[in-house]
Formats: C-alpha cells, structure tokens, sequence
C-alpha cells in the first residue's frame, strides 16, 4: 500500500509541476519558446554602426518571460453504491463537475491512494462507556496508516493540547496511543480527579495522556477551537498530500470557543481539509452529533458511529481506507465571478444508483493560519 500511495501522490505532482498552492488555487508560469537560430550568412563588410538606443526589454533578457495566472481547483471525490460500498472503477467521462452552477471541463483525473496527512483529534472528555472502549482500542488507530502517511495527535477538552507531531514513524505513534488510557488502579473510575494519576506539588508525577469522563451538568469542552488547531497544523502540509482531521469524540462543544465553528470551516476549506468523525458516546440521531455531521458533510468527509470496542476496531481501517481511495479531480475555473470569495462546488456521477461525496466549496483567500 505504502508503494501505491506514493505512486499516486507522484502522479498528481508531476501533474501540478508548478503551481504554487494557495487556497485550493494555483499559479503556472509559462515560457515562450526561443525562435530557432538562423542559419550563417556570408561574411560581409560590417556596417557603420547604428545609433545608441536602449533595446527593447525582452532583447535584453533571453530568458524574458511571460506570465499567465491559471488557477487549479482541486476536488476530492468518494464515490459509493447504495449499500455504503466504495466504487473504484468510475471513469474520467463519467464525472461532472460544477462551480457556482457552471459546468467546468476536468483538466487532471486521478484514482491512485494517496498518503495521509492526519491529525487524530482525540475529546478528552467522554462519558463512562465510550472513554473505556476508545482507550481500549487506541492502539488499533495506528495500523490503518501506513509508511507514506504522517500523522499528529492532538487531545481537546477546554482547550487542545498536541501530544504528538506529525510523524512517519508508526512505532512512535503506537506508543503514544498506549499512553492514552485512564489509569486503572485508582478506584471509583469516572470522576476527573480520580483518572489523573499522582500528582506532586501540584503537578503530575507520570507522563500519560488521560482521556477523561465527565462528571459535570454542563460542558466546557471547546470542539471548534479544537478543528481550528488541527487546521492549523495541517494548513502547513502539501498538496500532494491527502488532509484529513480524524476526530473521535461525542460531538458536545460548549458556547464560548475563542473560534466560531464558521471560523475553523474557512480554514478547512481553504486548504483543503477533510474531516473523518467518529461519534462515539451516544445515538446517531442525538442532537450532540450536529457539528460533527456539518464538519464532515462541508469538508467532504464522513461521520462513523460506534457505541462498542467492536465497532471501534473495525472502523479505524475504514475512516482511513475511504479518505485515501478517493479520486481527484482538478479544473481550471472558467464562466464564474473570481471576485468572489467563495465558491460553490458539486460533483456528478453519470451512471445511475451511485452516490458522490466530496466538500461544497472552496474559498479564493485562504484564512491566515
């Protein structure tokens, strides 16, 4: 897999050779062909000599050159049958893509896997249950990722905390993932005080990560401040590169995060940034699960659900499975206003009793991260 990720990842590069990513968009300087010497003509008395002007500038410089600003919108794409199932064999003409309602022609077509840069956002404020079955089954998150993908953890209550950068080295991710567990030897599990560990003058004696279970009446817990930061750290990583937010929590996000939820979507739209959600902790139609539906559906990402160690074991391959096979389609925009902002996307599939995914749009000005 690792071999067919960077295949992919290549294929798309040589495809993008210069353009220089900003927002989704890009910029391509193209160069005039030099006109071809002429062949030697006889020797004949040099005449006098012309008048000093200033040649032109293109004259001057040989290696003048025009530029042309193309820009390159490119569009992840999952394609499923009515069973939930990934199609792979959807062909290039069988596509339609449109911005702000204007059909546009795919300039570059892609179904190769691509290596993952993730960031695993991990809510560190679950109920009793579901803590207990996502620390059981954190170590199995590290083998849906393979040699090509690197990987950060980042856990979040009030406010986010990265525990790991972003490594290649699936060995030191593992150990990270071990550490995060609720220590078990301390009796009545389930309050904050009692799944700390030690702590001496004031300060934790032990370097594990706790994954806590909430005890309080209300939340404090900041989930958009949380997308915000993993933005952040992936809003650095190249295009060749398939974004993602893997994000395992039960979906409660108390009112007063410093990010809108607004906020943290701009900035996963403007560096194309999809988000993968887990919702563990309670039922699939619960109110809590909202933000992590608009997370994914705008992103052009999927929400999971999962309320047993089972369940959680066989969708950590998955989420990493569907957001690596997705075909890639690029175009040229052409027919819609570039004073805009932001930009409407939808992506079509031809053939009958298929279902597409991919983000609703983009914007042109990338927020700052």
């Amino acid at each position: 897999m690792p071999n067919a990720c960077t295949i992919g990842a290549a294929a798309l590069a040589v495809t993008l050779a210069g353009v220089t990513s900003s927002a989704g968009l890009g910029a391509r300087a193209h160069s005039l062909p030099q006109s071809a010497s002429a062949p030697a003509a006889p020797q004949a008395k040099a005449p006098p000599p012309a008048p000093r002007t200033a040649p032109p500038r293109e004259s001057q410089d040989p290696q003048f050159r025009i530029r042309v600003r193309t820009e390159l919108v490119i569009v992840p794409v999952t394609v499923r049958d009515g069973a939930g199932r990934l199609i792979s064999d959807v062909r290039v003409d069988e596509f339609r893509i449109f911005e702000d309602a204007v059909e546009q022609k795919i300039d570059t077509f892609a179904a190769d896997p691509f290596p993952l840069s993730a960031v695993v956002l991990l809510d560190n404020d679950l109920p009793t249950r579901a803590s207990e079955s996502v620390q059981k089954t954190l170590p199995n998150l590290a083998s849906g990722f393979a040699e090509a993908d690197e990987v950060a953890l980042i856990r979040f209550d009030e406010a986010p905390k990265t525990i790991l950068d972003f490594t290649h080295d699936n060995d030191k991710l593992m150990a990270s993932l071990k550490r995060t567990d609720v220590d078990a030897k301390f009796p009545g599990q389930g309050s904050a005080a009692m799944t700390r560990g030690p702590r001496v003058n004031g300060q934790s004696s032990e370097p594990r990560v706790n994954v806590t279970t909430s005890t309080r009446g209300q939340s404090v817990k900041h989930l958009d401040d949380a997308v915000y930061a993993a933005a952040q750290l992936l809003s650095t990583r190249g295009r060749d590169r398939r974004k993602i937010i893997y994000l395992i929590s039960d979906g409660i996000n108390a009112p007063n995060n410093t990010n809108s939820r607004e906020d943290a979507m701009k900035l996963l739209l403007s560096y194309d940034i999809s988000v993968y959600a887990v919702g563990v902790g309670t039922t699939p139609g619960g109110r809590t699960f909202d933000a992590l539906n608009k997370y994914a559906r705008k992103t052009g990402g999927d929400v999971f659900y999962s309320n047993t160690r089972g369940e959680l074991e066989s969708l950590y391959a998955r989420v990493t499975e569907q957001a690596r096979y997705q075909y890639t389609l690029a175009y040229a925009p052409q027919g819609t206003d570039r004073r805009r902002d932001y930009h409407d996307i939808e992506v079509r599939v031809r053939r009958p009793g298929l279902a597409v995914v991919t983000r609703e749009g983009y914007y042109t000005t990338p927020t700052a991260p």
